[in-house]
């Protein structure tokens, strides 16, 4: 499947933005560790939700969708394998090890796929489960889990506050025996609403959202039902795809406060912006202007999944910007391809350096991967002419009907299959 995007059409208007990719995924985890069932509201329909879904099937729940409701039996939960396709499917796949492993004291994995944005290594995940009591061997791409007695409760402290890791922490510690500290633990509203929905049905979680986690274990859980939140990285995207354009947007269904670290960047281009505690307004200026120096850090920081939506951005901002990633070693593929749309880039170590030009032009490029895919289709928005986006399954794990939306804030874009 591709894009065919005819750019030059100023994006305004209103929407609302999805739920939360990052947030349905370790969710739709968790109901795993529950003896019946769980509704997850909001979830998006993109790809990743429905991987998601297949290897909860896998495992042997009885899983059902209605429009953005997942309703996840998982009674009688016997499996501990996952196929080596369902798991190549996305990166977050690993996120069940922690409740395959807590609950059938077993768990045989591969390796999982994704985006090839960098190393991403699992290797905190698997020493933290080591430190909960867990047998791990490696071998050939396969993980073998084994915690015979059950988890027990450690004190664990992070070298990274990973994002993934604070998760299958999470996730691994609610049911295992006595307390576990987590110290260093990632603080993104992502870990706040995981650990919203484990309360919700049980769990005592401390902390969740600061540096230091406690988790008292428990010997079960129960049902319940939960909101998935807003999408904050659609929402930062749609944000920068009116920007670029000169248009005018307003998001609803969004939580400004997790845009805090966006909205500077944006005002020091010369947008304006304006804020209610569920929505956002924004208005662009005549040309954009460039962003002296931006790092990408874990939460509150800028976020790594915003740094190729922002340099598409700033590929036409007059002046020169610097993008620096911090997270991910891999993150720049998709310069290459901006570079084809008439952008003046060069990486330098971990920086890209932007010169803005005035123009931009269509033509034919490739998603290499999600936020890389969709930093494409921003620029393409702005460019002359028409440009064709191929790869787009990258952009459908994460953004739902990207055209749909877009479309309804005035741009020409198509899907073609």
């Amino acid at each position: 499947m591709k894009f065919l995007i005819e750019g030059g059409k100023a994006l305004s208007g209103k929407i609302s933005v999805q739920g939360s990719k990052n947030s349905a995924l370790p969710i739709l985890a968790a109901t795993l560790l529950i003896k019946g069932k769980s509704v997850i509201h909001n979830c998006p329909k993109i790809t990743d939700v429905d991987a998601a879904i297949d290897i909860l099937k896998d495992f042997g729940c009885v899983v059902t969708r209605s429009d953005r409701t997942v309703t996840v039996d998982a009674s009688y939960v016997k499996n501990c394998n996952v196929s080596d396709y369902l798991m190549r499917r996305m990166r977050s796949s690993i996120l069940f090890l922690g409740p395959v492993l807590s609950r059938l004291k077993k768990a045989r994995f591969s390796s999982p796929g994704g985006c090839e944005i960098g190393l991403r290594p699992i290797d905190l995940h698997l020493w933290a489960l080591r430190l909960l009591g867990a047998e791990i061997n490696e071998k050939s791409g396969i993980i073998d889990c084994k915690a015979e007695k059950g988890l027990k409760g450690n004190r664990i402290h992070l070298s990274f506050p990973s994002v993934g890791a604070t998760e299958n922490i999470l996730l691994a510690c609610v049911c295992a025996k006595g307390t576990t500290v987590l110290s260093n633990a990632a603080r993104e509203p992502e870990i706040i609403d995981l650990a919203a929905f484990l309360n919700e049905s049980g769990a005592h979680i401390y902390g969740a959202g600061e540096s230091t986690v406690v988790i008292v274990g428990t010997d079960s859980l129960h049902s319940a039902s939960h909101n998935v939140i807003a999408d904050r990285i659609v929402g930062a995207t749609y944000l920068f795809s009116s920007a670029i354009t000169g248009g005018e947007i307003e998001i609803d269904n969004i939580i400004p406060t997790h845009l805090e670290s966006v909205f500077p960047v944006l005002e020091e281009t010369g947008c304006k912006i304006k804020r209610t505690d569920t929505s956002v307004f924004l208005s662009s200026p005549e040309r954009l202007s460039r962003v002296k120096s931006v790092r990408t850090l874990p939460f509150p920081g800028f976020p790594t999944d915003l740094q190729s939506p922002l340099t598409a951005l700033l590929s036409v901002a007059e002046g020169t910007s610097v993008v620096t990633e911090n997270i991910f070693e891999n993150r720049y593929k998709y310069i290459s391809e901006l570079v084809r749309l008439g952008a003046n880039i060069r990486v330098e170590g971990s920086s890209a350096i932007v010169d803005g030009v005035k123009k931009l032009y269509g033509t034919s490029v490739c998603a290499t991967d999600l936020r890389g895919g969709f930093a494409l289709v921003i620029a393409a928005l702005k460019a002359q002419g028409e440009t064709v986006i191929n790869n787009i399954h990258h952009i459908d794990r994460g953004y739902e009907a990207a055209e749909k939306t877009l479309s309804s804030l005035g741009a020409n874009i198509k899907r073609i299959t």
